[in-house]
C-alpha cells in the first residue's frame, strides 16, 4: 500500500506537502548567475563563453547546480543590471562574469555589498588587483593584462625592439592595457614613443596609426578585443606600416582571424595555453588539463572552434567545482549568506588547481592566481595560431 494510501492526505495537504517539498529543493540547489556579453560589440567574446558555460556540470559534490545567464549587451549598465537581477531576485550564490573588464568592473560594488563572490572571465588586472574590501568578493581566471603585458615585451625585447608605441580601446580595458604595457616596457628598457585611443564601434584608425606610423616605433601594442581589434591592424597594413604588431589574448576566436584576413599574418599575440592547447609540448605542466577542455569543447562545438574566451569561462567552472566541496564544510546553499561567504573563501584557499589557462593558486592578496605559465605566444600564420617556441 503506498505511503498516500496510509494517510490519506486531503488534496489540499498534499498539495502544501509537494509544494513545501519543491522549495526545500530550490533552496538546496546552488544557484549560479552567469553576466554576459552575447549581443553588442563583445558578442565574438561572449557567445564562446556562453557556449563553454553550456557543458558545465549540472550537479557538483552531490549538489544539483542552477544556472542563470544573462545578457549585458557589451555595456557595463546592463551588467549591473543584470547582476542586480541575478542577486536580489534569483538569489544565487555565485556570479560568473563578465566579458569585459568595463562591465567586471561595473559589477564590483553589487556583489561586494550583496556578499557574493564573483568570478571574472576579463583580463583588466585593476578587476583583482590590489585586493580590498570590495576586490576580496571577486576573482578571475583569464591572463591579466599584466602577465600579458609583461610576455610581449620580453618577446620585443629578444627580438631586439628598441621603440614602441601602444594603441588601444579608450575605456578601462584600453587604459588597463597601456598602463601596464608602459610599466613592463620601461622596465625592459624599451621607449614608447606614441600612444593612441579609439571606440570600440569606431569605423576607422587611420588617424591615430599615422600618428603612430610618424613616431617610427620599431613595434606597436594593440589593446583591444574582438573583431573591433582587427581595425587598427588592417589600417597599418593600408598605410604602409612594416614594423611588428601585437594583440592581447582578447582577439584570440576564429571570428577575428576571418575579419582580419592576411592583415594579419605575422601578427604576434598573448594567449591563454588552453587555446593552442594541442600545441602544447608533452611535458608541460598543464597539457592534461588544457586538453580536457580542448577536446571537450571541440568535441561538441567541432575542430579550430576553441577560442580564448572559451579557456576563461572554462576555467572559471574549473575553480567553481574545486571551491564547492570545501565550501559544503562550513555551510549549506539552503544558508545562502553562508554559503556565499563559504564559497568566497574556498575560491581564496584554492592552490595549484590545473586548468585549461594555467595553475591557479589564490592567496588574500592575489585573487587571479596565474603565473607565467598562463600566458603563451603564438603568431598568426595563413589564418591559424601557431605556438611561438
Amino acid at each position: 500500500m503506498s505511503a498516500f494510501n496510509t494517510w490519506k492526505f486531503s488534496r489540499p495537504v498534499l498539495a502544501l506537502l509537494v509544494s513545501a517539498t519543491a522549495a526545500l529543493s530550490a533552496q538546496a540547489q546552488i544557484k549560479v548567475g552567469v553576466v554576459l556579453s552575447t549581443t553588442g560589440p563583445a558578442s565574438s567574446l561572449g557567445i564562446p563563453e556562453r557556449k563553454t558555460i553550456e557543458l558545465f556540470p549540472k550537479e557538483v559534490a552531490g549538489q544539483m547546480i542552477e544556472y542563470t545567464i544573462l545578457d549585458d549587451a557589451s555595456d557595463p549598465t546592463g551588467a549591473v543590471k543584470a547582476t542586480r537581477k541575478l542577486v536580489s531576485e534569483d538569489g544565487v550564490h555565485l556570479v560568473i562574469g563578465a566579458t569585459t573588464t568595463p562591465s567586471s568592473l561595473a559589477m564590483r560594488d553589487v556583489v561586494a555589498d550583496a556578499g557574493v563572490p564573483q568570478i571574472s572571465i576579463a583580463a583588466g588586472r585593476s578587476i583583482v588587483f590590489p585586493v580590498d574590501e570590495k576586490r576580496k568578493w571577486v576573482f578571475n581566471t583569464a591572463p591579466t593584462t599584466s602577465l600579458m603585458a609583461s610576455a610581449v615585451v620580453q618577446h620585443m625585447k629578444k627580438k631586439g625592439v628598441k621603440t614602441a608605441a601602444y594603441i588601444g580601446f579608450d575605456d578601462a580595458f584600453g587604459e588597463d592595457w597601456a598602463t601596464n604595457f608602459s610599466e613592463a616596457a620601461k622596465a625592459a628598457g624599451i621607449e614608447v614613443v606614441a600612444s593612441e585611443r579609439y571606440s570600440r564601434a569606431a569605423t576607422s584608425a587611420t588617424g591615430q596609426t599615422l600618428h603612430i606610423k610618424a613616431a617610427k616605433p620599431d613595434a606597436v601594442m594593440i589593446g583591444a578585443s574582438g573583431t573591433a581589434a582587427a581595425l587598427p591592424e588592417r589600417s597599418f597594413k593600408q598605410i604602409g606600416y612594416t614594423g611588428t604588431l601585437y594583440q592581447s589574448g582578447g582577439v584570440g576566436n576564429p571570428d577575428f582571424l576571418r575579419i582580419c584576413g592576411a592583415d594579419c599574418n605575422g601578427t604576434v599575440v598573448a594567449v591563454a595555453p588552453g587555446m593552442v592547447a594541442r600545441q602544447l609540448p608533452q611535458d608541460s605542466p598543464i597539457k592534461q588539463s588544457a586538453m580536457r577542455f580542448a577536446d571537450t569543447y571541440e568535441g561538441v562545438y567541432g575542430t579550430k572552434s576553441i577560442t580564448q574566451f572559451g579557456a576563461n569561462a572554462w576555467d572559471s567552472g574549473v575553480l567553481f567545482e574545486h571551491a564547492v566541496p570545501v565550501a559544503l564544510k562550513q555551510a549549506k546553499p539552503g544558508d545562502s549568506a553562508a554559503f556565499r561567504k563559504a564559497l568566497r573563501d574556498a575560491l581564496e584557499g584554492l592552490k595549484d588547481v590545473p586548468a585549461a589557462g594555467g595553475i591557479y593558486t589564490m592567496t588574500p592578496d592575489n585573487h587571479n592566481g596565474l603565473n607565467d605559465l598562463g600566458v603563451v605566444l603564438v603568431k598568426i600564420v595563413d589564418g591559424d595560431w601557431q605556438l611561438e617556441k
